[in-house]
């Protein structure tokens, strides 16, 4: 689990961005190589220490791999209309 902040707000930015590119029409081995993008990234600027980028891989994996994150909501249908003439 996550508990440092700046490693959450990556997370969320992370996972907010695999689910708008999933929306988008991109699939799992796109999300994958973006997630590894994104980590390698984290790591060429030192932005966070390595044990926590190391954590936030695997949790974007995790969330990655949960086929419940990216199901398409269903909108709902229209009532049809009856005619009372």
């Amino acid at each position: 689990m996550i508990q440092d902040t700046r490693t959450i707000r990556y997370y969320q930015q992370l996972t907010d961005a695999l689910v708008y590119m999933w929306n988008r029409g991109y699939r799992f081995d796109d999300l994958r190589h973006y997630v590894d993008g994104y980590v390698d990234a984290l790591r060429h600027t030192n932005a966070l220490e390595v044990y926590l980028i190391h954590r936030l891989e695997e949790e974007a994996m995790r969330y990655l791999r949960d086929p419940s994150n990216f199901e398409m909501i269903p909108m709902p249908m229209p009532e049809p209309e009856s005619d009372y003439y």
